[in-house]
């Protein structure tokens, strides 16, 4: 089993509070209604949403996928901090184990946020992932955050 792992980091206008609300602690509702081609439905499976439950993400009819189950790993709503692992479903493409996710909003010397990602791919036996691969992976990330961020910032009352 080899790990890949990725960086990212990117700067926004919004609040890390006000981030933190509606990608982690209202996502499950939030995320379908903003991009429902992407993602159909999200529900908890098992748990009560926080560290230990799991989670089904069904995706809409722009996505190359079906669904995926996350397991909450942790929420820390004083720190913005949020991890999660992709433990089934077809993005796993039967070359990957799981991935990992790690997520903390901090403060921008601006008064936005700058948010610091962490992904962590666990591939079985000797498969190696591809360069494209990982950057069609960041390009969805980076489009979904962009998403909620214009969202955001065109209903600025939303919670």
């Amino acid at each position: 089993m080899g790990v890949f792992t990725y960086e990212a980091e990117i700067v926004t206008a919004i609040p890390p509070a006000k981030l933190f609300q509606a990608f982690v602690l209202d996502g499950d509702k939030l995320i379908p209604k903003i991009v429902p081609k992407a993602f159909k439905s999200v529900e908890i499976i098992e748990g009560d949403g926080g560290p230990g439950s799991i989670k089904k993400i069904t995706f809409g009819d722009g996505s190359q996928f079906n669904y995926v189950k996350h397991k909450v790993e942790a929420v820390d709503k004083d720190s913005f901090t949020y991890s999660y692992s992709v433990i089934e479903g077809d993005a796993l493409m039967n070359t990957l184990e799981k991935i990992t996710y790690e997520t903390k909003l901090e403060s921008s010397p601006e008064g936005g946020s700058i948010c610091k990602s962490i992904s962590k791919y666990y591939t079985i036996g000797n498969f190696e992932i591809k360069e494209e691969e990982i950057k069609a992976g960041k390009d969805k990330a980076l489009g979904l955050f962009k998403a909620i961020e214009a969202y955001l910032l065109a209903n600025p009352d939303a919670n």
